[in-house]
């Protein structure tokens, strides 16, 4: 047993002074490549400070807002109940649509994307802000030998364009759809808690990422709210229809009653059937029809209270104003990384070099 303990002792030491001598032998090794790592090294920082000068900077236009769903079921409360016993429904529609992260997808839609693509850079501007991105991805440069390319003007209404030319204008605009949706816009909740959101466009042209940023959060901050609020606004427009078309039917009723009683001034007494059966005919259509438009002018208020409910409250916190903010890689920074990633490269170059040489010397 003591011969044992003693050769697993002399053995673990063999192990350690081998690790250690093939250690120290490593270092002589790495050592002696000094000048090529330091050389690596130099090239890296050369092409890291050339990839600084040649990289162009980029722009982040920021907007944060909070958003504070309107919620007429539980603010009507007793109103809702009574209107629902007598039949009448107050609205509430397009909460299911942005329940949860629904709304930062709604961002990324392509119809919202593109209708805000096609619009001015400015009110007073013919160019389009597809134009402005077109230009600074250069590919309209990338199209001179695409005649049919070249020709497409976006400021065109669809429905004025062959199908022909029509396909190719929808495949240029999904293309920059989904670059757009990949390098362009990031749409998060900084804090997943709160009802905070916070869209970033970034861009190489400053304008762009600033206008693009603000006419799609208004554009989906408009389709936000008339969702959340199109129910009630139908039913507003189909009371308003009715109390227009009871008032005026009443009005006739009334006006009927007048004539009746007009066209028999003087009747004679044992003839009054033929004053009273039309003039009591007038009045009771008047009746029934100023007992209707009462109760639809009241659920028409109803309404308008509920509409009113349910519109969101958006609060902007954060709006983007110039100058951007922008990101641009500094010499000292790209020297440094270009130098540090290739005197690591030559690194591990050289060590798999050295461990196949040793491979290949045991055999």
């Amino acid at each position: 047993m003591a011969t044992e303990s003693s050769l697993q002792v002399e053995e673990d030491e063999v192990s350690i002074k081998e690790l250690i001598l093939g250690g120290q032998e490593w270092i002589r090794y790495l050592w002696s490549k000094r000048i090529t790592l330091v050389i690596a090294g130099m090239i890296g920082g050369s092409l890291g400070l050339l990839y600084a000068f040649l990289k162009t900077p980029q722009f982040t236009a920021t907007t944060t807002f909070v958003v504070e769903a309107g919620d007429s079921k539980s603010r009507l409360g007793g109103l809702s109940s009574m209107a629902a016993l007598a039949g009448i429904d107050l609205g509430g529609g397009g909460g299911g649509l942005f329940q949860g992260d629904n709304i930062l997808e709604l961002y990324k839609a392509r119809k919202i994307i593109v209708e805000t693509l096609l619009s001015a850079v400015h009110p007073d501007s013919n160019q389009l802000l597809i134009d402005r991105y077109l230009a600074f991805t250069g590919a309209r440069e990338s199209w001179v030998e695409q005649p049919e390319l070249v020709a497409l003007d976006f400021r065109l209404a669809p429905n004025t364009l062959q199908p022909q030319v029509l396909r190719l204008r929808d495949s240029v605009l999904t293309k920059v759809v989904n670059n757009i949706r990949q390098n362009v816009l990031t749409v998060d909740k900084p804090d997943k808690k709160l009802s905070i959101i916070q869209v970033d466009v970034t861009a190489p042209d400053e304008v762009f990422a600033k206008v693009f940023n603000e006419k799609l959060v208004a554009r989906v901050n408009d389709f936000y709210i008339q969702t959340k609020t199109k129910k009630s606004a139908d039913n507003i427009a189909i009371l308003e229809a009715k109390v227009d078309s009871v008032r005026t039917v009443m009005s006739g009723a009334i006006q009927t009653a007048a004539r009746a009683s007009d066209a028999t001034p003087n009747l004679n007494p044992t003839r009054q059937v033929q004053r009273n059966v039309p003039l009591q005919e007038a009045q009771f259509s008047a009746e029934a029809n100023k007992a209707i438009l009462s109760q639809l002018l009241q659920n028409l208020e109803l309404t308008k209270m509920t509409m009113l409910q349910e519109q969101p409250l958006i609060e902007f916190v954060d709006e983007p104003v110039y100058p951007l903010k922008v990101e641009r890689l500094g010499k000292i920074k790209g020297i440094i990384l270009g130098g540090f990633l290739s005197g690591f490269l030559a690194l591990l170059v050289l060590i798999a070099f050295r461990w196949y040489q040793g491979v290949m010397a045991d055999e």
